[in-house]
């Protein structure tokens, strides 16, 4: 049980859901989730680290930079909660903020590494 929460108080923090819907849409660089959440490294970094501790991500370097995914869930209840939120967070108006955010940035972005 103890799991379990600590897998929900992931999605405690604002940062935190949104970071997890702009990954549903695929992996992301630091620095897009940087530019469209409009937080420092340090900040999107430390949020980073609480998912991935938590389950809810997977990070790789590449150059100076990490690249983040949404893990793969290992229970089918972690599975449905995925597809759940997955579902309704596309639906949310900062959501689609932020996706259009993510788009404007990757029209003028240079190579992260």
């Amino acid at each position: 049980m103890r799991t379990t929460a600590q897998f929900f108080k992931a999605l405690s923090e604002e940062p935190r859901l949104r970071i997890l819907a702009l990954l549903l849409n695929g992996e992301l660089c630091v620095c897009d989730l940087m530019a469209v959440l409009q937080l420092p490294q340090s900040t999107i970094s430390r949020h980073l680290a609480y998912l991935r501790n938590t389950g809810w991500v997977k990070g790789r370097r590449r150059g100076v930079w990490m690249y983040y995914r949404l893990a793969e869930m290992p229970t089918p209840f972690a599975q449905e909660l995925v597809a759940l939120l997955g579902k309704r967070l596309r639906e949310l108006p900062d959501t689609l903020q932020d996706y259009a955010a993510l788009e404007a940035f990757r029209r003028t972005k240079k190579p992260c590494a």
